[in-house]
């Protein structure tokens, strides 16, 4: 079986990659990923993706700050981030958004930062991956109002983003659709209790989808207690296929073009980032 996969979610360029990064990204490929969207989570993890995308064609970065680490943002990080924004070699803003499950950062300023970045991303008109995890009471209503105000897609008609790790019901999927995003099927699509994030990947249209892995984090059921590696994004879409009953090819290849849609890539084509890097 010869599938094509992207795993929209990935931070391969964490410390926990620092042995075996080339191996890990081998196998990737081994397994039919033709590319990853890497994100950064602060500054210095925004500059070694987009440095990582430098390295290899088919990864993909994103800049951006989670709210974990919105404390530890000031003028200054905030202006290097939006620098970032604007390289051609940067995809996406993020990852961004809110977390009041762990709470890392007080919820007054993870608001201060979510809404700077989405300042940002409507200024260098890109799309946006945003997190949220307990916390989409107070998420929906800053992205309703960022979208309505962008008029539901990027300005060359693109999805607004792609919400990442989705880990909410299937009514909440749908308002998110309705203001031009992507939903995210992670890896723990596999596991046993995921009977709400299994009904929306079985549900929603097949062509609002994307997978990821969120590696290090999250594998899948059988990598259990294990790192997560964007190879093993082969398991959400074959569950994903499962819950629906519909072939693990079709599965893989629209997730693939929606991923490649976000970002605004064709299949088979160059980014803009490579398309500069070759002409460089």
């Amino acid at each position: 079986m010869s599938l094509q996969l992207f795993d929209s979610h990935s931070h391969i360029q964490m410390s926990q990659f620092d042995a075996d990064r080339t191996s890990a990204l081998a196998r990737s490929r081994d397994a039919g990923l033709i590319g990853q969207l890497v994100l950064g989570t602060d500054v210095a993890s925004s500059e070694s993706a987009v440095a990582l995308a430098e390295a290899e064609t088919d990864v993909y970065a994103a800049a951006g700050c989670h709210p974990h680490d919105a404390k530890d943002m000031d003028e200054t990080s905030l202006a290097r981030l939006r620098t970032l924004a604007e390289d051609p070699r940067v995809n996406v803003v993020g990852e961004i958004g809110l977390d009041f499950y762990r709470n890392l950062s007080p919820h007054d300023v993870q608001i201060e930062v979510l809404n700077r970045q989405l300042e940002t991303a409507a200024e260098v008109a890109k799309p946006v991956s945003l997190h949220g995890r307990e916390a989409h009471e107070a998420l929906f209503p800053f992205i309703e109002k960022w979208s309505l105000r962008m008029g539901g897609k990027l300005p060359d008609g693109r999805p607004m983003g792609v919400m990442h790790y989705f880990d909410g019901n299937i009514d909440l999927a749908r308002r998110y659709i309705d203001l031009g995003f992507l939903i995210s099927i992670h890896c723990s699509v596999t596991y046993p209790k995921a009977a709400t994030l299994q009904q929306v990947a079985a549900e929603l249209p097949l062509d609002v989808l994307v997978v990821e892995t969120d590696s290090p984090y999250g594998p899948p059921q059988s990598q259990r207690g294990q790192r997560n590696e964007p190879a093993y994004v082969t398991e959400a879409v074959v569950k994903i296929a499962q819950l629906r009953g519909e072939k693990i090819e079709r599965v893989a290849e629209v997730t693939t073009q929606n991923a490649l849609r976000l970002l605004g890539v064709s299949s088979g084509q160059p980014t803009l980032a490579t398309a500069e890097r070759g002409a460089s």
